[in-house]
């Protein structure tokens, strides 16, 4: 040919033959022949290269702001129309990368957020996303992520993980920086097969300042993949919710129902009131009202709220702010039951006796109106005789009422004797800049206790009714301590000077007397602490296994849709049960119960453990000015590799690395939770008290590290093992433990 094509014409060759895209092909296209027209030809795609118009891909070249026809894609989560999109591994051009709709067919296999596939992309027009993929093959597991802080470096950088369980760097080239700076905190994941040395990464998201301005959830957020925003499908769907009428509704509104929250609640979903009970059959008893939020009035079932609602599970608290279950309109205006306004409600009446036994319930589907929206401090002053402006009109009328009712319910518990843990709870001041300002422990009322009393209460009675109904439901289960477990709180027990049962059938009852014992003892908090820890998880599922810590034989979660979404499907079923209207439990609903039950449990787990690490992060940035300071503490943990501190003044824990342990060798045996020193014989154990020196807060990570100073009271007496000396192999209980069992197999076999 006479002149080489224009840049304009290559590229449109390109896209037209996505497969001929190697320089032969593109120089057999426009009919350039001879050596010099095929070295213009080279130069002027190297200088396409260099202006970002193409990418050269080994010998191909494509056009750098479209993908190749057949792609490496992730698949994201469905989208609240049931929708799966996905995103492209490799996007080299500007701004956000296109979006891929996967358009699957019946004999695909199932795709779920995460994985990845090689796809066949078709450019669309007209719609919302800009390709539509068709699956070609899924490919291997999910790529590992890390979340940590990007360090620059000529040839790419490196990641330093922010997760206190990693401590190996990732490796990022050039290529997959996606344009972060030095010091940004970003989200990378594994870009290649394992090799030796550095695992590499690559970047796929940008999250800024690490030292920003409440940085720390943004942190737990994306560490653990909780969903902080909403679809505007979803919010749109919110968004046009209307208060709801009366209509069929009981109307509630004369009850004198007021919600009682902490003072800085996001939300109020329950609502109480009771009154002494007018029936000569039952002399001294109550009647308890419990009003719960109509969620499922907003949420119906297979919306867009309801999918959503469904993959979230529930909200998750931060001490800056709240990742709702629902869109902010619904869970703090239309479903909040805000005082002196219609809200909708699902409630229980529930009829006690003097000695607060539940002697009969009725649910039905209502109209309230709250008569004032109080806090615990509010409350328990007003009864404690200083009431203020506001409670001293409901202090007769409404409070008192409830403590009579509460003081009868108290007597039922305690001859159901659920466990009876006594842990305090930490409270985190922010600043409005996001600085901890202080670290306390919030104040506990018999406030807190009537609600939570009631509540149960209610709970109960809300999978009473549907196992009486035939209904199908979600049951809160709790099962027992493993025989493992429990045999580790008895040691922490003995360690610490008391005594649990052996040879019986465990009851919550055995846990409540090994409490009392360490009641306003030094051991307090930590049998409290470890009685925990030796605790199931308790879980959702469509069967009833009962509830091993409340003492229960049947329990759901009937009392907070709002932030729980297994207990909006109890409130569905209690709908469908009584026939009062077209949005209880769906067929899909039932037929999804056991995945539902799996899903939420899951969500549950993510949620508390993005609290607690973010709690870790927050205690170690308050103590970061404080290093080399002492404190005492007492021992929480012990591991192979170090004893875990829990630190009186703020309850963070903190670790002694087994290498700062005195100057000898020690032996850990697993069973007694102990550290023995193989010279001087020292035994350490969980519950000994200590005084230890903050040695390293790092805030990113939440990690804390001690040095020990003191045991009980005493320095650590130093030993060093004698040349030739052999070294026992157990310490003497646990050797001790061995013979027992030892002699009971040789008499077995006799």
């Amino acid at each position: 040919m006479d002149q080489l094509p224009s840049k304009p014409q290559i590229l449109q060759w390109i896209a037209d033959n996505p497969t001929l895209t190697a320089k032969r092909d593109i120089a057999r296209a426009f009919g350039i022949k001879g050596s010099a027209e095929r070295i213009e030809l080279k130069r002027l795609l190297r200088e396409m290269e260099a202006e970002g118009a193409l990418e050269k891909r080994k010998r191909a070249y494509r056009d750098a702001s479209a993908l190749p026809p057949v792609s490496i894609l992730q698949v994201l989560a469905p989208d609240a129309d049931g929708d799966l999109f996905a995103r492209p591994l490799e996007w080299l051009g500007e701004g956000e990368p296109p979006a891929i709709l996967v358009v699957t067919q019946k004999t695909d296999p199932a795709l779920g957020e995460g994985d990845r596939i090689l796809a066949r992309l078709t450019e669309t027009e007209g719609e919302t996303y800009a390709y539509e993929a068709r699956l070609i093959r899924k490919l291997g597991a999910n790529p590992h992520k890390v979340l940590g802080i990007f360090r620059a470096e000529s040839e790419g950088g490196r990641i330093v993980p922010i997760d206190k369980g990693q401590d190996k760097e990732w490796r990022v080239p050039r290529d997959g920086t996606a344009g972060a700076r030095d010091g940004e905190l970003v989200e990378a994941e594994q870009d290649g097969p394992k090799r030796l040395g550095l695992p590499q990464a690559r970047i796929v998201a940008r999250l800024g300042d690490p030292s920003g301005p409440r940085a720390v959830s943004i942190i737990a957020i994306h560490q653990h993949g909780i969903p902080d925003s909403f679809p505007d499908a979803v919010v749109a769907e919110a968004d046009a919710a209307s208060p709801a009428p009366l209509g069929q509704r009981e109307d509630l509104r004369e009850l004198p129902l007021i919600t009682i929250d902490p003072a800085d609640a996001r939300d109020r979903d329950d609502a109480v009131f009771a009154e002494p009970d007018s029936d000569p059959q039952n002399p001294g008893g109550h009647i308890v009202w419990v009003a719960i939020a109509d969620v499922a009035h907003y949420v119906r079932p297979g919306s867009k709220l309801d999918r959503e609602a469904r993959k979230r599970g529930n909200s998750t608290y931060f001490p800056d702010r709240v990742v709702p279950m629902l869109p902010d309109v619904l869970s703090g205006d239309l479903c909040s039951l805000h005082e002196h306004v219609d809200r909708p409600c699902l409630a229980v009446r529930m009829k006690l006796s003097a000695q607060g036994a539940k002697l009969a319930h009725r649910f039905t589907r209502g109209m309230m109106r709250s008569k004032a929206s109080l806090s615990y401090g509010q409350v328990q002053s007003a009864i404690d005789g200083t009431p203020d402006a506001k409670t001293e009109p409901l202090l007769e009328p409404v409070l008192k009422p409830l403590y009579a009712a509460y003081e009868a319910a108290k007597q039922a518990r305690t001859l159901r004797q659920p466990l009876d843990l006594d842990l305090p709870e930490r409270r985190i001041e922010l600043s409005e800049e996001g600085k901890v300002t202080s670290v306390a422990f919030r104040e506990r009322f018999d406030a807190h206790r009537l609600i939570e009393e009631f509540m149960i209460l209610a709970n109960v009675a809300a999978a009473e009714e549907l196992t009486r109904l035939r209904r199908p439901l979600l049951f809160r289960v709790h099962e027992e301590p493993s025989p493992q477990k429990l045999e580790a709180l008895r040691d922490v027990a003995e360690a610490s000077g008391f005594t649990l049962a052996k040879g019986q059938v465990l009851k919550t009852a055995h846990l409540n007397r090994l409490l009392a014992q360490a009641e306003g003892t030094e051991f307090d908090e930590l049998l409290n602490i470890s009685t925990l820890r030796s605790m199931t998880q308790a879980y959702y599922h469509p069967e009833n296994f009962g509830h091993f810590g409340l003492s229960l034989q049947s329990y759901a979660h009937f009392t907070s849709p709002i932030r729980r979404y297994s207990d909006l499907i109890v409130h569905r079923a209690l709908i469908l049960g009584h026939g009062w209207g077209d949005d209880g439990l769906s067929p899909q609903d039932i037929e999804d119960l056991a995945d539902t039950a799996k899903l939420i449990s899951d969500t549950e787990r993510r949620s508390m453990m993005a609290e607690r690490d973010t709690t870790d992060r927050y205690l170690a940035a308050y103590l970061a000015d404080r290093v080399g300071a002492e404190f005492g503490g007492r021992i929480s943990g012990v591991q192979r590799f170090g004893l875990f501190v829990k630190l009186d003044e703020t309850g963070a824990d903190g670790l002694i690395p087994i290498r700062s342990v005195g100057r000898e060798f020690f032996h850990f045996d697993a069973d007694s939770q102990t550290l023995t020193g193989a010279d001087t014989g020292t035994v350490i154990g969980i519950g000994q008290r200590v005084t230890v020196r903050l040695a390293e807060a790092i805030p990113l990570t939440g990690g804390l590290m001690l040095e020990l100073l003191e045991i009980e009271g005493s320095a650590l007496r130093s030993g060093r093992p004698k040349r030739g000396r052999p070294m026992p192999r157990k310490p003497g209980k646990a050797a001790a433990r061995d013979a027992k069992l030892k002699r009971k197999v040789v008499r077995s076999r006799k």
